[in-house]
């Protein structure tokens, strides 16, 4: 906790209903923010959730329905912050995978996989950039993006080689909207290891995610399976003033799984 540092700030973030999301747009709102707008694409009764928690830590919670790979939507979130007259920080957050870990298996994932995967991972996280960059640029500091990448975007391992590869190129992409939008908007990138969220669930049977979570645990430096709030600090970090002199940055936060390539596969 860094005390009330986002005092009157205005937040975005995409895909909130659940895991880092949700962290992220709590740890704002308990750090000061004056509005946090939650963007979900399907889970209404958990994004309700978390707007109950943010409206708990202090800030004014504001739930927008919208699919980040459709320009449509975007504009609909942004549209939301229209009333405040800026956004303080957009937090590029949302995202989707196609579970096929056996990534040798090449029939496993198709080009329609690839192209769904980059739609929501990539181009939409420049879609919300875009529709947002008049507000990020209207505040009295220079607005801050911070894009969820992974640690598969360093190292190609992760739930899937279309899922790799859409963060692979999210991270380039932080690099040259980081130079194309200096000096009015920082751009930053946060790239967690393995975090102990309902994601997995979603894709993989509980004893299996049972196994990874032990098995993580055991094979990262640090000896942890790190949660959506162990890593939602780093990613406020960045739309912090203490970040304000940084810009194209990428931060591994994986509890040490890149120094050694730790596996993060489904024994």
């Amino acid at each position: 906790m860094s005390g009330r540092d986002f005092a009157g700030s205005v937040i975005v973030v995409t895909g909130a209903s659940t895991g880092l999301g949700r962290a992220i747009a709590v740890e704002t709102a308990s750090r000061g923010a004056q509005a946090v707008v939650i963007n979900y694409a399907s889970s209404q009764d958990e994004a309700e959730h978390t707007a109950r928690l943010v409206t708990d830590a202090g800030a004014e919670a504001i739930l927008v329905q919208a699919n980040v790979g459709e320009e449509d939507g975007c504009k609909a979130i942004v549209a939301a912050a229209a009333r405040f007259g800026r956004i303080d920080a957009l937090f590029n957050n949302a995202g989707i995978t196609k579970f096929a870990p056996k990534h040798e298996d090449l029939d496993a994932v198709s080009a329609e996989d690839f192209l769904r995967l980059y739609q929501v991972n990539v181009v939409g996280a420049f879609l919300m950039v875009r529709a947002a960059r008049s507000l990020l640029e209207a505040g009295p500091e220079a607005g801050s993006v911070v894009n969820t990448s992974s640690i598969a975007a360093v190292t190609g391992i992760g739930s899937s080689v279309p899922y790799a590869a859409s963060k692979g190129a999210l991270t380039t992409m932080t690099l040259s909207l980081a130079r194309a939008l200096a000096p009015k908007i920082r751009v930053n990138a946060v790239c967690p290891g393995f975090i102990d969220t309902p994601w997995f669930e979603k894709g993989i049977p509980a004893q299996t995610v049972e196994r990874m979570r032990q098995g993580v645990a055991e094979s990262t430096p640090l000896k942890v399976a790190s949660t959506a709030e162990d890593i939602a600090g780093a990613a406020v970090f960045f739309a912090s003033r203490a970040a304000r002199h940084v810009t194209g940055e990428t931060l591994l936060v994986d509890a040490g799984t890149h120094l050694g390539f730790a596996s993060l596969s489904m024994r």
